[in-house]
């Protein structure tokens, strides 16, 4: 979700204004998805890098969070949204880790979209607490390492128990990953828009998903191959 300081900044407004208006952004993109039958969205809200920013922007960052949190709860149940959190919680404030918590136990039963919101996340992080979870099960024997593989390793990633995302699609005109879900993303479609988030909007994200309908993915295979696959299915 990128572009909200430089929105504000044509605006001639703070960068803080940008960030709130980008949750608007956030609450179309919710209920368009799950309206759509979309059953999994990932949000990269602040990533691991993003402690390097200004300590005001931060703290505004963490306040917006919290007032998120508990304006959008009554939606999200109304939505029947999950959410869930992932990313490294042990740096935020007490307070901030506490109303993620109540927050995810209110809407753990909910189960039209599972809402995941990307806080202290880094695709590099991710992997290497993999690697260390991997590390100490070795060290305890009981891991064999020549029995490591790509299952091995996902089965510690952030989230496990879910497919990986189909369609990334990145605002703000930037064209590159930024450290968002390096080994989930290996197949994934990607769409790049020159749009800032607080201006994306629910014909914008249908675009998007049009763009996806119309490509075909090959994981590897021939065009012919897919084709096949694709007709047996049908049939």
């Amino acid at each position: 979700m990128d572009g909200n300081g430089r929105w504000a900044k044509q605006r001639h407004m703070p960068r803080h204004a940008g960030h709130r208006a980008g949750v608007k952004s956030v609450r179309v993109v919710v209920e368009e998805s799950a309206r759509l039958g979309i059953e999994v969205l990932t949000l990269f809200a602040f990533s691991s890098e993003n402690w390097r920013r200004p300590r005001q922007e931060v703290d505004l960052l963490m306040e917006l969070f919290m007032s998120a949190l508990r304006g959008e709860i009554r939606r999200l149940t109304e939505n029947d949204v999950k959410l869930r959190v992932i990313g490294d919680q042990s740096a935020f404030p007490r307070n901030l880790q506490k109303l993620i918590g109540e927050t995810e136990a209110a809407t753990c039963n909910n189960r039209r979209l599972i809402l995941q919101v990307a806080a202290n996340y880094g695709g590099r992080w991710d992997l290497t607490q993999a690697a260390r979870q991997l590390a100490r099960r070795v060290a305890a024997g009981e891991l064999d390492p020549d029995l490591i593989d790509e299952r091995t390793v996902a089965a510690v990633l952030s989230f496990p128990d879910l497919p990986d995302p189909d369609l990334f699609i990145r605002t703000g005109g930037e064209r590159r990953l930024s450290n968002f879900l390096l080994w989930q993303a290996a197949y994934a479609e990607i769409y790049f828009t020159e749009a800032l988030w607080p201006d994306f909007s629910a014909d914008l994200f249908g675009q998007a998903l049009a763009d996806f309908a119309m490509r075909q993915r090959r994981f590897g295979m021939i065009a012919e191959q897919v084709g096949a696959i694709s007709a047996d299915g049908a049939a």
